[in-house]
C-alpha cells in the first residue's frame, strides 16, 4: 500500500543518514504488523459494526461470506497502530502475554472467555509445539483441515485447541 510504502521509506531514510543499511524487507515485516488492523467504516450486509477494530483477515471473511450471498461487503480503512499497540493488539492472547503487560492481558483473556488458536510462530514456540512454517507447516496444516472440515463452531473449535494445548502439559 502507499501507506506502507511511505513509512518504510521515512525509516530506512533515518538509517540512511546514520549510514546502517538495512534491507526494506525487516521493515516491511515490522510495518505489516503495524498495519493488521482495519476499521470498519460501513458493515454493509455483514455482522460487523462501523467502528469496529479488527484484524483485515477477519474482515475478509466476512466480505467473502457476504459476496458469496450476494450482499454488500463492509467497506473499511486501515488502522496504523504503534508498535507496542499492535503487540499487544495481536489474536493471540499468548502472544500478546509475552510481550508486555501480561498481568492485564491474561486477565482479560480469562476474563472473557478467549481461545488462543496458536496460528502464528510465537505462540506455538512458547507452548514448546512444532511452528506453523517449514516441516511444522504440513502438521498445522493437517490439523487445521481436521478441526474445521467446513467451519465447525467456535465450541468445537475452542474444545480442540483446549485439549491440544492441555495435552502438552500432561
Amino acid at each position: 500500500s502507499v501507506l506502507a510504502d511511505y513509512i518504510v521509506n521515512e525509516v530506512q531514510e533515518v538509517y540512511r543518514l546514520q549510514g546502517v543499511k538495512i534491507n526494506d524487507k525487516h521493515i516491511e515485516v515490522i510495518v505489516r504488523q503495524m498495519l493488521r488492523k482495519i476499521v470498519v467504516l460501513d458493515p454493509g450486509e455483514t455482522h460487523l459494526l462501523p467502528g469496529d477494530l479488527i484484524e483485515r483477515s477477519k474482515l475478509m471473511e466476512e466480505n467473502e461470506i457476504a459476496n458469496n450471498a450476494n450482499l454488500r461487503p463492509a467497506t473499511w480503512e486501515p488502522q496504523l497502530l504503534g508498535i507496542t499497540k499492535a503487540s499487544l493488539a495481536t489474536e493471540s492472547f499468548i502472544s500478546a502475554a509475552s510481550f508486555q503487560e501480561t498481568t492485564r492481558v491474561l486477565t482479560d483473556a480469562s476474563v472473557n472467555g478467549r481461545c488462543d488458536e496458536l496460528r502464528g510462530l510465537k505462540e506455538n514456540v512458547i507452548v514448546g509445539r512444532l511452528i506453523p512454517a517449514g516441516t511444522g507447516l504440513v502438521h498445522h496444516s493437517e490439523r487445521r483441515h481436521h478441526r474445521h472440515p467446513s467451519h465447525s463452531h467456535h465450541k468445537d473449535k475452542k474444545s480442540t485447541v483446549d485439549a491440544n494445548l492441555m495435552s502438552h502439559f500432561k
